[in-house]
């Protein structure tokens, strides 16, 4: 395989940095995005338990060096978000550049290279979070240190790099909760993989378990204790033929539900006295996630108790709005082509970010790809990463200088 290197001619510079008691290590801080992807790739911070810090730090001494002014900041032991920013004169609204350092886990089959060295292969770079997302993370990184060599910006730019999101968005949830930490952006990008399309929303979250109860008895006696498998059977039967009483969105499409687990049970030869199962629901604007969890409580019966896992609103930008035509002008010679209005199947940290930031535009747009994000054998087209670095820098300078 060739190394990295050989590909693009890695630009390096040496640092001294200081690392506590007055110890210093020598820093080699890569200046181009596949570099810098591969990098992130070897900090192993799959989710659970994520474990970020590392990579957070090594993230935020490159930005430091580089003159941006960084903040972190823990949630939990070990989970550690990063807010970066670079001032402006203030004639304008914020920018807002996000996306997340941890990775889903690697799954039960094997891998044909090792998942944490980004290994090269043609035009692709391998690794877990390749796609999801550490070549978003490097791209934004190294058009950040490229806009912070431009004096004359007339706005702030903030790029904020996130714990936990795979697991739920814990970390863009805490930092939103915090006082004077994020500002109120004008426009935000999210790094998520789209194969680099500009997409203008996702559809919402709402994860539910719903749980079933009986009364256990000796399996030769069935009509002695009440089957509490049977009840949850007969709801996910009902559930299969649940219909959303509304239009499409024209961006987003229909809203979706999918039973993605059931359990009951504790051994072959006793009735049940417990099942559960767990619903994902995905929903579009015009929805109101308190009003549906009412209606399928009642859709389901008595028989079904209904608890809440996961609730992130929708996100949804206007298409027309002049921000993201302008982002579909920045992105049209990239694709060959105008971009239309699309959405994207997953969720972002934009669910937290968008509202608790009053709902500025938000673009989700990202080099990696989205059929690659948690499958083994997980890679990015490395291309699609050095446009994005390229794109990343054109919206923040379009934004921000003068």
């Amino acid at each position: 395989m060739p190394c990295a290197g050989s590909r693009t001619g890695q630009k390096t510079e040496t640092n001294r940095v200081k690392k506590g008691n007055n110890r210093f290590v020598i820093m080699t801080i890569p200046y181009d995005s596949l570099s810098l992807t591969r990098k992130l790739i070897s900090f192993k911070t799959i989710n659970p338990p994520g474990q970020e810090r590392s990579c957070a730090e090594y993230l935020g001494e490159l930005l430091r060096e580089g003159g941006v002014t960084v903040s972190f900041h823990d949630f939990d032991e070990g989970r550690t978000s990063i807010i970066a920013r670079l001032e402006g004169t203030g004639e304008k609204a914020p920018l807002c550049f996000t996306g997340h350092m941890d990775t889903v886990p690697l799954g039960t089959a094997p891998w044909d290279t090792d998942p944490f060295i980004g290994e090269v292969d043609g035009d692709r770079v391998y690794g877990r979070g390749a796609s999801d997302m550490k070549a978003g993370l490097a791209a934004m990184v190294i058009a950040s240190l490229r806009l912070a060599k431009i004096s004359d910006r007339i706005a702030d730019f903030t790029l904020v790099l996130t714990a936990c999101e795979e697991t739920g968005s814990k970390g863009a949830e805490h930092l939103a909760r915090l006082d004077n930490v994020l500002g109120k952006p004008g426009a935000i990008v999210v790094g998520e993989p789209t194969s680099n399309y500009p997409l203008v929303g996702h559809k919402g979250p709402l994860w539910l378990r719903a749980t079933t109860t009986g009364v256990s008895a000796h399996g030769s006696m069935p009509l002695q204790g009440v089957n509490a498998i049977y009840k949850a059977a007969r709801a996910v039967t009902k559930l299969e033929e649940y219909g959303f009483d509304m239009d499409p969105h024209p961006v987003l499409g229909s809203p979706t539900l999918n039973v993605g687990t059931i359990a009951g049970g504790v051994n072959i030869n006793s009735v049940p006295d417990r099942a559960s199962f767990e619903i994902d629901i995905r929903t579009i604007p015009g929805m109101t996630h308190s009003g549906l969890f009412r209606h399928l409580q009642s859709y389901l019966g008595e028989e079904v108790e209904l608890d809440y896992l996961l609730d992130l609103g929708n996100v949804a930008t206007d298409p027309q709005n002049g921000w993201v035509q302008e982002v579909f002008d920045i992105m049209e010679p990239f694709l060959n082509e105008r971009p239309e209005p699309r959405g994207a199947a997953y969720f972002t940290d934009a669910s937290i970010f968008t509202p608790a930031l009053g709902n500025p535009p938000t673009i989700i747009l990202g080099p990696g790809e989205p059929t690659m994000a948690h499958k083994t054998n997980e890679f990015c087209y490395i291309p699609r990463i050095e446009d994005a670095t390229e794109v990343y820098f054109e919206i923040a300078k379009r934004w921000c200088a003068a």
